[in-house]
């Protein structure tokens, strides 16, 4: 049967005003203009030899969905199974698997009008003994302000203790709002607000915050729009003994990398400088000095992968890889790092070895065609083994896995 977990009271007064300040105007997304290496995965025959085998054992090697199915509603005598589910996290801890998605239960469309935010989690040995829990859900009130759309839901930890559950929602704006999960104890933490800051300028993690505070900077952005993503994989830096939590930030045309030290208050590292057509999630890993950067472009069929350098504050010359929509993900798997992407037709997923000396030199490892839905998938390694999760055809999500080293050149 499902957990019981006791939810904190709701707080007041935890909207915060922008700094005053006149915004900058949004800079225009164009067409990059410079670039070193062109990669097209599906080209290589030997990748795409390689992911039919990966394929084939992701399909063998099915572990559990999350939903809220109709067995599940059966099992614990609940109604309204869910009928669009989509975007997931997740991570293992002591035999548990945890799982954050977000969740229609009215029809099978991706409508944040309509939607909650999900968090579930079961033993690993029984993954039917499932419990799901709604983070927050439209028509929800917050501190006096009616929730009017959810979207994006996210999990991050750093340590056994507590699990940050994350996810963007919109009163008169959207937000990035946060819970705090204590494992032992079972409880949920008040719904909160998180922080985005630039330089000495601290605002609410929201549409209207990140324009007030980059602009109050001298920095410009380009245009946000519905939603606010942070991404999933965080990677971490020691600076000035400090331990810091690197990951992306995204509205629409606008992506960036933030960092933390608490996974509350997001600061504002860097954007790509250079002429782009840069689009929604960017997925980040930092390595040493270095943060490895890579995002999908609008109205074309180039992601490209970047570095930028932290101490130089310089941005390398963008390396394209053809084919690439939707959400990315970075893994360091036997001590070299990979880029996993995501083909256009959303049935698959590419692995490509990421060359961290120069990366127009990277290569395609493989090319993973389901032959029916993959979306966005996010990864995590635990010894020898890839774990996948995946969104099928916004009816389930999904967690697998698969032996990379099996496909390794």
């Amino acid at each position: 049967m499902p957990e019981k977990i006791t939810f904190a009271p709701p707080e007041s007064g935890i909207f915060t005003p922008d700094v005053p300040v006149e915004p900058l105007p949004f800079l225009r997304n164009v067409p990059i203009n410079g670039y070193r290496g062109y990669l097209r995965p599906t080209d290589d025959a030997d990748a795409v030899a390689r992911g039919k085998l990966c394929a084939e054992e992701i399909r063998r090697n099915f572990i559990a969905d999350f939903e809220r199915s109709d067995a599940y509603c059966l099992r614990n005598r609940e109604t309204n199974p869910d009928r669009m589910v989509h975007v997931s996290t997740f991570t293992r801890l002591n035999g548990i698997i945890y799982m954050t998605y977000y969740a229609n239960i009215g029809d099978g469309g991706e409508r944040p009008e309509s939607q909650a935010a999900r968090f579930a989690f079961c033993p690993e040995d029984n993954t039917d003994d499932l419990t799901v829990v709604d983070l927050q859900k439209v028509g929800d009130t917050l501190d006096g302000e009616p929730i009017r759309l959810v979207y994006d839901t996210i999990l991050m930890r750093r340590d056994e203790r507590e699990i940050y559950l994350m996810w963007t929602a919109a009163t008169s704006q959207y937000y990035r709002f946060y819970r705090v999960y204590d494992i032992a104890a079972k409880t949920m933490g008040p719904v909160r607000v998180n922080r985005f800051k630039v330089g000495d300028i601290v605002n609410d993690f929201s549409l209207s915050g990140m324009h007030s505070a980059l602009s109050a900077n001298g920095i410009p952005m380009r245009r946000t729009g519905v939603d606010i993503g942070i991404m999933q994989k965080v990677t971490e830096r020691v600076e000035d003994g400090v331990t810091w939590y690197y990951t992306g930030a995204y509205s629409w045309y606008f992506n960036c990398i933030i960092k933390s030290r608490d996974f509350v208050t997001w600061e504002y590292v860097a954007a790509p400088d250079f002429p782009c057509f840069s689009l929604w999630e960017n997925a980040v890993y930092v390595l040493g000095s270095r943060v490895f950067y890579f995002v999908r472009q609008d109205d074309c069929r180039q992601g490209f992968l970047t570095c930028y350098d932290l101490e130089a504050k310089i941005w390398s010359t963008p390396c394209l890889i053809e084919d690439s929509q939707s959400r990315a993900d970075f893994i360091v798997y036997r001590d070299h790092l990979y880029l996993i992407h995501s083909p256009r037709n959303r049935e698959g997923f590419g692995i490509v070895r990421v060359d961290t000396e120069d990366i127009s030199r990277s290569v395609p490892v493989l090319v993973a065609d389901m032959g029916s839905s993959l979306f966005y998938p996010f990864t995590r390694v635990y010894g020898d083994e890839v774990y996948i999760s995946y969104t099928v055809a916004r009816q389930h999500i999904r967690l697998s896995k698969f032996r990379l080293n099996d496909y390794l050149m």
